[in-house]
């Protein structure tokens, strides 16, 4: 028996270092090209002399973001690193008893609910051991869905991420911020290390969430330390690199002890190492060779290894700890510095507009002519603060910029560092660094040059609002109101203003209720107006089931010259894409013989999309279709730009009501988490609301169950929460898709959409 584990033992190593040889002798050679190619394209200018300490400055920089789901520990965590590195004297909580509050948590409002609503930017120092001088701009992110746009914004701009992870529930479910934070870094491929906190906690389970990020995120995944005790028993992590045993002394943690690994703990830790080699043989040729030739590979091997893997999104190394006990903090600055990416290691480009949006490199170096994208915009005392991201070449107090979107020139008279809410004037920031400018107007997502240059860079992906309110202040042109809005928009791409000439009434929109909930309450703040809002109303659509031929003269004759148009063709449904992709409507243009003057198609096209604003069922924009142009008329005299316009939106609604129109509502992807005594409630709470039950994951003391809920039948929903849990359940909401409304519904929404408009027009 003996014999045959050890036969099997040795047949499942001779078949894995088998498959790695293949492996490695196949990809080496498409490996080095890649790797040639990769470098070159990065620095075209091989040759190009750039000073060494320029060189040396940009190898000890990094730009990060802490970002996770809610109530992970980000802020506690920036918090610790702010200490450490010697930025802040003293720890203040993120709901502390001494009034002071985390040092990220600037806004009254923050620190009043404990969230982060706004990213905040703050920049540190970092010796680390036996390497030097590190520095670190660091922007911590928001982790409620509803402010996604400033995570969204923060991740565009840096070079890596540390994503942190609660010890205890993980990656949540399928539907949380931590799975919204992984797509939008995937988006940006921003290279991250994990971080694994609240191991102080019950029930902390770190190896239980390595397995979540490996199945969840589908990410590669390894530790690279493992924990000393867990719950009250944690002590300190065991560096599985460098094989020693850390430990946090001193009041605060401050002293970091380097000890030999316990020997209650010397097997596991091997079994844990060996693990980690195997995982970085599977994806890294190098440690594959020496995998292959039965090596030990060194700590200096293993730390490259895990360098380069975690900068090409192959992997992310998994770090343990506690922020709140202090256990862990100072490892994650080590691997800020050892694995994640400095600003001349990551390819950034942009789109020359001087040859037709040709894609070029940008060259993160401060002798390049200047290139920086303005990617947050705040409205503070000292007038509008924005902040940008050097790509190429050094920004100085006094110079002047090129916005290549407006090609306004600009002066910049103000140069400043972020600590949060407080600012630190520089006269000059070289390439890859964050800081920010006052007295310069522009938009989120504006391109700076320095006027030799005509680049322009693509911007942030910004999601629709799936959320609206009616608002208007309870005193009668109060002169803030506008103000306010327009200051709000600036700030933020997701929040929308609008004003419904119908209802005479301002509209709001959002990502949610506390999105909007935040706004009102920092409008009366800020502004002192007090506003009286409307029942929240959802973002509906409206969209075609079937095909829909139109066949339209628009014709009318009033003393001079009239108006004229026909068009022939046909509307129909886009087709349904697998991954629930948004899917732009469009117009096609297939008129031969010239029965419709080529100048006045483009006419007919901005017909078309005027008139998917506003649906004929419930005056909803409308998705998801084509407009297909295939015949029409014209005339030589009463025929114009105007006519034409005119026909294709009413050709359009009427071929709309023809091709069986339907209502799509917001689906909502919502996350519960409540103690195990309310599960049956909670559950009964959103069947009652219509909601599909998705999945539900049991721990000892509490639940996490994850449903997809109609946002129309969300309304109330914290309240109910809240009365059904004595408090205790929490939950959060996430936009997945639009679907159809069941029949009853969509007739209730237009016999409800029939009677306002009755009322407006009495």
């Amino acid at each position: 028996m003996v014999c045959l584990l050890s036969y099997r033992k040795s047949f499942r190593l001779f078949d894995r270092k088998f498959s790695l040889l293949a492996r490695s002798l196949n990809n080496k050679t498409v490996f080095n090209v890649r790797r040639y190619v990769s470098v070159v394209s990065v620095n075209p200018d091989l040759s190009q002399n750039v000073n060494s300490a320029e060189i040396n400055r940009l190898q000890r920089l990094r730009n990060i973001g802490i970002s996770a789901h809610i109530d992970s520990g980000k802020t506690t965590l920036t918090e610790r690193v702010l200490y450490y590195t010697g930025r802040i004297k003293a720890i203040h909580e993120v709901r502390g008893k001494d009034g002071e509050g985390a040092k990220m948590d600037s806004m009254e409002l923050e620190r009043e609910r404990g969230i982060t609503i706004q990213s905040a930017a703050t920049y540190c120092n970092w010796k680390w051991q036996d390497h030097g001088n590190y520095n670190i701009n660091i922007i911590d992110t928001p982790g409620h869905v509803d402010f996604t746009i400033e995570v969204e914004r923060a991740l565009r701009v840096l070079d890596g991420a540390v994503l942190v992870l609660c010890g205890v529930a993980g990656v949540q479910v399928s539907v949380s911020q931590t799975i919204t934070v992984d797509r939008q870094m995937r988006r940006y491929s921003v290279p991250r290390i994990s971080f694994i906190n609240k191991l102080d906690r019950v029930g902390a389970n770190p190896f239980n969430i390595i397995e979540q990020i490996r199945q969840k995120l589908r990410i590669t995944a390894a530790a690279v330390q493992i924990p000393i005790g867990l719950e009250d028993n944690l002590k300190g992590v065991v560096d599985l690199v460098k094989w020693k045993a850390i430990y946090n002394e001193g009041n605060r943690g401050e002293k970091v002890v380097e000890k030999e690994i316990p020997e209650d703990l010397i097997e596991f830790s091997m079994k844990k190492r060996q693990e980690l080699i195997e995982t970085l043989a599977d994806i890294d040729d190098q440690i594959a060779e020496i995998y292959l030739n039965e090596e030990n590979p060194t700590s200096q091997q293993l730390m490259d290894a895990i360098r380069r893997v975690t900068i090409t999104n192959k992997f992310t190394p998994v770090l343990m700890g506690s922020a709140f006990k202090n256990t862990g903090v100072q490892r994650v600055l080590d691997a800020v510095c050892a694995y994640l990416p400095n600003p001349s290691e990551v390819e950034n480009s942009a789109l020359d507009i001087s040859r037709k949006e040709a894609v070029v490199p940008l060259i993160p170096y401060s002798i390049n002519p200047f290139v920086g994208l303005a990617f947050k915009l705040e409205d503070g005392r000292f007038g509008q603060l924005t902040y940008i991201r050097v790509y190429q070449g050094s920004l100085k107090k006094g110079a002047t910029v090129t916005n290549t979107k407006t090609l306004k020139k600009v002066k910049i008279p103000r140069l400043v560092r972020m600590h949060s809410n407080e600012m630190e004037d520089v006269n000059e920031v070289g390439a890859g660094e964050i800081c920010a400018m006052f007295g310069v107007e522009c938009s989120s997502g504006d391109t700076f040059t320095d006027g030799t240059l005509a680049y322009t860079m693509t911007s942030m992906f910004v999601p629709d609002p799936v959320i609206s309110l009616a608002i208007k202040p309870k005193i009668k042109d109060a002169p803030n109101f506008s103000k306010a809005l327009n200051k709000f928009q600036r700030e933020d791409p997701t929040f929308r203003v609008t004003y419904d000439l119908e209802s005479k009434e301002t509209i709001i929109s959002g990502m949610g209720e506390l999105h909007l909930d935040i706004y009102i309450e920092r409008m009366r703040r800020e502004y002192n107006v007090d506003c009286i809002t409307g029942k929240p109303q959802v973002a509906f659509r409206e969209t075609i089931t079937s095909k829909s031929k139109f066949d339209y003269t628009h014709k009318k004759q009033t003393g001079g010259a009239g108006q004229y148009g026909k068009v022939v063709g046909y509307i129909e449904p886009l087709p349904i894409v697998e991954d629930d992709e948004e899917q732009l409507p469009s117009f096609e243009n297939r008129v031969v013989g010239g029965h419709i003057p080529t100048q006045f198609i483009p006419a007919v096209e901005k017909g078309f999309y005027d008139a998917l604003e506003k649906g004929g069922l419930i005056g909803h924009p409308v998705k998801d279709v084509r407009f297909v142009l295939l015949d029409g008329q014209h005339h030589a005299v009463d025929s114009s730009e105007y006519a034409f316009r005119l026909a294709a939106q009413y050709a359009f609604r009427e071929a709309f009501l023809k091709a069986n129109p339907v209502i799509l509502e917001p689906i909502m992807n919502v996350s519960v988490t409540s103690p195990i005594e309310f599960q049956g409630t909670v559950i009964g709470n959103l069947n009652k609301r219509k909601g599909t039950i998705l999945d539900t994951d049991v721990h000892e003391d509490y639940f996490v169950v994850t449903a997809e809920v109609s946002l129309n039948n969300m309304f109330g929903y914290s309240s109910d929460l809240r009365s059904a849990t004595q408090g205790k359940g929490e939950f959060t909401m996430e936009y997945k898709t639009h679907q159809m409304v069941l029949p009853y519904v969509q007739e209730e929404l237009i016999d409800e959409y029939k009677k306002r408009r009755a009322a407006e027009k009495k």
